[in-house]
């Protein structure tokens, strides 16, 4: 009975458990794309409000996020997921995303930590 309510308590814990490889996939996938300047691609990956916030006048998305000069990810250290938001933090870029009705797009990218109780500072944000 003992080993029955241990796999209970295990396969309902399995259950509980949120799914990080969707948001960690689309930053891996937008940090490569920024990091060999693929523009096209790393703006497809970017929220619709952030892909239209980023371009200055005469710029296309593209163009602004090559410029932006994104170094790319690196490994991913952690990623953390809360309800529809996400954060994925690499040894070379922290990343946030918002999960939309078509999949996970990045927020944020770029960012950096000010300091404890200060927000993040991010070269691409919405």
């Amino acid at each position: 009975m003992r080993t029955a309510v241990v796999l209970l308590g295990l396969l309902l814990a399995a259950g509980c458990a949120v799914d990080t490889g969707p948001p960690a996939r689309t930053a891996e996938r937008f940090a490569a794309a920024a990091a060999a300047r693929h523009g096209e691609a790393a703006c497809a990956l970017l929220a619709r409000r952030t892909a239209e916030k980023l371009p200055r006048e005469g710029q296309t998305c593209a163009q602004a996020l090559v410029e932006a000069g994104l170094h790319g990810g690196g490994t991913i250290e952690s990623v953390a997921v809360w309800g529809d938001e996400a954060q994925v933090r690499m040894d070379g870029d922290t990343i946030f995303l918002h999960h939309f009705d078509g999949g996970w797009r990045v927020r944020a990218a770029g960012c950096a930590p000010q300091g404890d109780d200060l927000p993040y500072e991010c070269e691409v944000e919405d």
